[in-house]
């Protein structure tokens, strides 16, 4: 979206050997690759940032640590996430950029506390509470980090915005897709048996990234959490929309699982342990906010499940 509306834009990566398929994938995208280009930078390392990062006027830190399987110890999580944010404000503020956006999450804002009540921006989670992972609490402890350097060091003429999605759906560009994948090709590839008790504010791909394109020319996000989702969906109305859509292919699950199954199931698996945070409570969200500043309009929840189902078909992943 960035080069389709004009910009040039460089991306990181952690070695070199990602650039091919990465310009290779991007192709299928756009026209305008003459417009990109790739520097290595890892985020848990100082070199490569400087070079990447000298000369832009702005920064977009998407890259956070989030991976399928429960880690061995959360600092696997936490470290790279907080540390990494750091190294890349750091970087920003010596470079001289005007606004650095920071692809934070929902679960900097909803976990570790009660959740019958409509959050806000003004919502943190408590990485000390019931309820919340080693994932959510490296987004929280990063954001904060971040949002604690700005006040700390006060960088001249460098703003900080915040984008907090939910679980991100919608089209994938290739077989390199990211977590939150994981539910739809789990549904469609019968990895999930029967719907559990559960359910997040969804959002699309697309709208993301149109939230973070629409952030860099406006003045009032300056400071601010954008809570970027749109209404809790649960899993079976996921799976209602996959099942009227690919159900003549696919054998998608409909009936339901009882929360005690879940909870007997997840003393043996650590995988199923993971979605325990989510079991029997909702995700209700107010993005008052980012609708009035930004102008932002979102996909249904059935446009944006279905074009992620049929991408993943398109690229053989189920």
């Amino acid at each position: 979206q960035l080069l389709e509306a004009g910009y040039k834009v460089r991306g990181s990566g952690r070695s070199a050997l990602g650039e091919t398929e990465l310009r290779h994938t991007l192709s299928k995208h756009t026209s305008k690759l003459e417009n990109f280009d790739f520097f290595v930078a890892n985020l848990e390392q100082d070199n490569g940032w400087d070079d990447a990062i000298k000369g832009c006027q702005y920064v977009m830190h998407v890259a956070s640590p989030f991976p399928l399987k429960l880690p061995k110890h959360e600092d696997d999580l936490i470290v790279p996430a907080r540390d990494g944010t750091l190294r890349v404000l750091q970087c920003a503020a010596k470079n001289a950029v005007k606004r650095v956006i920071m692809t934070s999450s929902i679960a900097a804002i909803v976990y570790g506390q009660p959740r019958n009540q409509l959050f806000t921006e003004d919502t943190w989670a408590n990485v000390d509470g019931p309820g919340i992972g080693a994932y959510q609490k490296s987004k929280a402890l990063a954001e904060r980090a971040a949002w604690d350097f700005i006040e700390n060091s006060k960088p001249e003429g460098m703003a900080l915005t915040v984008i907090n999605p939910g679980l991100i759906l919608g089209p994938v560009l290739s077989k390199d897709y990211g977590t939150s994948g994981e539910l739809i090709r789990k549904f469609m590839s019968k990895e999930i048996p029967a719907i559990p008790n559960m359910g997040w504010a969804c959002v699309d791909v697309r709208d993301v990234a149109a939230a973070h394109i629409a952030a860099i020319s406006e003045e009032k996000t300056s400071g601010q959490r954008l809570i970027c989702a749109n209404e809790h969906a649960s899993m079976r109305d996921i799976a209602h929309i996959l099942d009227k859509e690919f159900g003549h292919q696919y054998k998608i699950p409909t009936r339901s699982v009882p929360d005690f199954v879940v909870r007997f199931v997840a003393l043996f698996d650590k995988d199923a342990r993971i979605t325990l945070n989510d079991l029997g409570v909702r995700q209700d969200l107010d993005n008052t906010k980012i609708k009035n500043i930004l102008k932002w309009q979102t996909r249904s929840l059935e446009e944006m499940v279905v074009d992620m189902g049929k991408s993943l078909i398109e690229h053989g992943i189920v």
